[in-house]
Formats: C-alpha cells, structure tokens, sequence
C-alpha cells in the first residue's frame, strides 16, 4: 500500500528492503474502525453535535490548547468552552475515559475526584466530539410488522420505530437476522470515517514550518491519536507502528512530519481495502449454511474454543489490559426458557454481547471490559465485572445486576437494575417505570474480579442517575419536531421492602482464602433495616413453626402443605427451570 508514496523531504527515506518489509508486514493487516467509541461513546447531547464539525471544532481545538498548555482540557474548561454544564463537562470526561484505547492515558488511570482537573487530551476530546454527528446503522425492517403491531402498542415518540425494536418481535422472530451484523456495523462505520477522513486529519494536523496555512502535516504524537478510531489487526499497537512513513522511527530522534494529504491517501486505500475485505467476509457468510451467525465470535464459537485468559493469578483468570482482544466479542443470543452460565474460561475476548433473550437467567461471571444488552425481555441476567461500560438497550421485564464502573439506560421499559456503579448511572430515550437498587449478590471471585476491571467497591452512585433527551439524535431515522429535547423518564429507587439478595450458587467449587463471601457494595442503612426486618420476620416464623404442639401426623401434614406450595410457587415463578438447568450442568 506503500508503492505509491513517493519520498518528500519531509519523509524519512528508507532503504529498499526496509521499505518492501513494512508494505509487506501493512498489506497482511486489516485496518479496522475501533467500535467502543461508536457504541458506548456517543451522548445525545444537542450542543455536542454540530451541523459543521471542522469550522466550529478548529477554533474549539485552538481556544484549548490556548487554555491548556499542557494539551489537556480540564471540566472547566470544556464547559466554558461548550457552554455545558459542568455535570455535562464531567459526563464527556467520563464517557471519553470508557472508550479511551489507552489504559494508561492519565484521565482512565486518575480516580473519580482527580478526573475533572486531570481531563483529556485535547485531540481525543475533539476527535470524541467530530463522532457525536454520527448516525448509528438502523436495523432491517421486519416482515411481520402487523403481527407485532398486535402485541406492541407503542406510544413513543418513535411511533412504530420502537415496535421495530421491540423485545416482543425479537422473541417471535428468534432470531437477528433484521438486525445490523458486527460486518454490517463496521462497514457503516467504516464508511463514516471514509466520507471525514479529510476533515478529521484537518483537526489532527498543523501547518509546516516556514509554509504556508494549507500545507498541513502531522507529526507521529499527533497521528498516533488517530488510534482513537481506527486500528489495525487485532493488537491495540500504536497506529504509527503499521504506517510506512512512521514505522521504525528512531526512539530518540523525533520523526520527521509528513504531509496531511500522504496519510489521507494512505488511510483512504486502506479503508477501501477494508470495506472490500469486510463485503467479502459477509458474502461468504451469506453463501454459508450458518448465514444468521455473526461473522465475529459467536457463542458457539467461544464455548468450542474454551479460550482461558491467563495470568498470574492463581485462577488464570483475568481481564485482557491492553486492547489485544479487543476485536474479539462473546455473544450470548436466542436464550429462550433456559438458564445460561458462563465464566472467565468459557470466554473469548473483553466484550460480551446478551441478545435475544427471554424468559431466562443468564449468568456471565467473569472480568470483562464491555458489555451490552440488547432486545431482551422476562430475563435476569447478571453480568460480574465490566471494567468500561455496560449497555442496556430496548429490554423490558428484565432484571440486570451488575458491578461496573459505567452503565447506559436506553429505551427500557418495567426493568429493575441492582447495580455497584462507580459513574452516575446515564438514562437515555424512551423509557417506562425504571427502578434503580443496590448490588444484591456475590460469587466466590467477584472481588478478585472487580480488582482486575478497576471497579472500586466503595463508591456506589447506583441512586445518582443522569437523564438526558428522550429522542437519541445518533439514530438514522428523521424525528417528530419538537421531540428532541422532551425530557427522558429517570428511574425510582426500588421500594426497600422489595429488596431482596439473589443468590448465585457456587458452580466454581471450593472456595480459596480470597473468595467473596459477601457483597462486596455497602447496602446503604435503609436497605440494611429492611433486611433485618425481613429475616426477622422468618426466623419468628421458624420460631413458631417449631413451637407449635402438633402431633407427629399433623406435623407431617403441614410439612407436606409446605412442600406443595413451594413446588408450586417453583413452576408458577419458572424457578423450576433454573433447578433442571443446574442439575444438567
């Protein structure tokens, strides 16, 4: 992809065989767009999203790094210099940090009351603000929309958009064919950064010495911030190693800059190359007898693999910290009237993906960096350590308890969400009759866990919820005017006296000296009360069952009534079927 460049003054030349290394070792590796950005970095906030990205962001661009000389915009200064709120200028800060592809970038490593004086690079934050005018991928159309119309009545602001999406329809269908597939979401995204690749490298470049305004190049720091959004293969390596013009570059001598409109035809080819590679990947998987599968790691592929994470810690289970599976997702999908459990070992990848799924329980227990839910419903699906951000997105009746440091609300209806979250829970779109409540469970590694994603158990904002606008701008269909900036429904806090722990039994057998034994998030007082007023209340009744003069076959017969409506409560709650599932594991 390199024989068309030819070497300037501002090139470093290399050597013959050096040259046709590096063009070998490129033309081996697919250029990738980064999804976290895409999927979990996007906020519906109106004056985040520009009609004009390059015009207002170039000044924005300059006025910072003017106020920050150290290249990093702090939460006062991204307020006054996008006249937002400082809650909003402290939401970007943490949004940017979940989707960041560096883990050792200064605003992931700083803790919650150093990130608003720590803040971001300026060149993320003003590549993180040019994508908040994209327009996420619609899902296809289904067939039977007058059938769904039938059991989904919807009154959204959508207006038979949301019964599209509807968890109902996505039971009857069974399947994500209507959906947009990872190939498809890439391709849509890939297309996205083809079209503003231009004014992209405009915000990331600077002019030349001694030329002039338009001659514009880029320096190897300031191309490197492009790993923002684009990768290659699957290792998270600097951006600069897989460029010809960069790849090499002597340590201790500072890379000559090369010119803007080089890296746009590079970057342009292998774009196309891309798109072309990903148009044949889902042309072979359309020809394949297993063409509804996702062409990225399904769940059977992931089980097949039994891919075991290793580390140094005495389980070997741990979460990938660097980005080297970061292509990899775990999908769990189609679950109907089933229980579902999968650990660090059955894993492959730092990405979980819970789809399709109903009237079931689905246990993900394992370190994870992302995680999303989607289209699910009559379901309790408990997710262990998520170290960047869960998703939750068009569920209703589902139970999701999770520990993790940021969780997203889209488009939910009647859900519950026990949650240790060390970020303000962020409620988005069409929502109806959310409850928030405390983390309610453990396993024997939830701590170890929760260590290696970074969630600290001593912060928990589960009761702190941020809502924004009830139409999502990101998604590409036109709205209903004056809609867009119509307040999105928050979530009451669970009533205590409906608060109760879920048990998660011990499939990871003998425990070790560091099992969790407890939860590890302080239920705060009133929870506690309640608690205690419940076992109370069943050990006064234990008390009285065991005080009571019956003769030994009135004994009996209570005993018996006891067992029958506790058979009956097991098949009348659908608890029967977790038994039958446990016991066949």
């Amino acid at each position: 992809m390199s024989e068309g460049i030819e070497p300037t003054m501002s090139t470093p030349i290399k050597g013959e065989g050096e040259e046709a290394a590096v063009a070998e070792e490129s033309s081996k590796l697919i250029l990738h767009a980064r999804r976290e950005p895409f999927e979990y970095g996007l906020l519906p906030i109106s004056k985040l999203i520009f009609s004009d990205p390059t015009s207002t962001l170039v000044p924005l661009r300059d006025n910072l790094i003017h106020l920050s000389p150290s290249l990093r915009a702090s939460a006062h200064a991204i307020s006054d210099s996008l006249q937002i709120s400082l809650d909003h200028a402290q939401l970007v800060l943490d949004t940017l940090a979940s989707v960041l592809p560096s883990d050792s970038d200064p605003l992931v490593t700083a803790t919650p009351e150093e990130i608003p004086s720590v803040g971001a690079h300026v060149l993320d934050l003003i590549l993180f603000l040019y994508i908040q005018s994209y327009k996420r991928l619609l899902p296809r159309s289904h067939k039977d929309s007058v059938a769904v119309a039938d059991v989904w009545p919807s009154t959204s602001a959508f207006d038979g958009y949301l019964s599209a999406l509807s968890p109902l329809q996505l039971a009857r269908s069974n399947s994500r064919r209507f959906m947009p597939s990872q190939a498809d979401e890439e391709a849509h995204q890939l297309s996205y950064l083809q079209k503003h690749l231009a004014n992209i490298l405009a915000l990331l470049a600077e002019p030349a010495e001694g030329e002039d305004e338009e001659s514009l190049v880029l320096t190897l720091e300031r191309f490197d911030h492009l790993g923002f959004l684009i990768q290659f293969g699957e290792k998270g390596s600097p951006l600069s190693q897989f460029a010809p013009f960069f790849a090499n570059s002597d340590p201790d001598m500072p890379a000559v800059p090369v010119p803007a409109a080089q890296v746009h035809d590079w970057l342009v080819q292998n774009i196309a190359d891309a798109l072309e590679h990903t148009a044949e990947k889902a042309s072979a998987k359309e020809s394949s007898p297993s063409s509804a599968s996702d062409p990225d790691v399904t769940m059977a592929d992931a089980c097949t693999s039994q891919t075991r994470v290793q580390n140094s810690s005495p389980s070997g289970t741990s979460m990938p910290s660097s980005a080297a599976y970061s292509r990899s997702q775990f999908f769990v999908e189609g679950i109907s009237k089933a229980s579902v459990i999968k650990q660090a070992c059955d894993i492959k990848g730092c990405s979980v993906k819970v789809i399709n799924c109903h009237d079931s329980v689905i246990y993900i227990l394992a370190p994870l960096r992302y995680a999303t839910i989607y289209g699910c419903s009559d379901a309790t699906i408990v997710l262990g350590a998520i170290g960047k951000s869960v998703r939750v997105e068009h569920c209703e009746r589902v139970h999701v308890i999770t520990a993790t440091k940021r969780i997203c609300i889209a488009n939910c209806r009647e859900c519950v969400f026990f949650l240790g979250v060390n970020q303000r829970p962020l409620i988005l779109g069409d929502n109806h009759k959310l409850q928030v409540a405390p983390y309610n469970t453990f396993y024997s590694q939830l701590e170890e866990h929760m260590s290696q994603a970074g969630i600290n158990a001593a912060v928990n904002r589960w009761d702190e919820p941020v809502v924004l606008g009830m139409v999502d701008p990101h998604d590409s269909l036109s709205h209903p005017a004056g809609v867009s900036d119509v307040q999105a429904e928050s979530a009451t806090c669970l009533d205590p006296d409906h608060f109760t722990n879920f048990l998660i039994p011990n499939w990871l057998g003998g425990d070790s000296p560091q099992s969790t034994k407890h939860n590890p998030f302080p239920l705060p007082e009133i929870y506690m009360a309640s608690q205690r007023k419940n076992h109370q209340v069943l050990n006064d009744i234990k008390q009285a069952l065991r005080d009571v003069q019956l003769e030994e076959n009135r004994k009996r017969e209570l005993a018996s009534a006891l067992h029958v409506h506790f058979k009956d409560w097991l098949y009348a709650s659908g608890n029967i079927r977790q038994l039958y599932c446990l016991q066949g594991d």
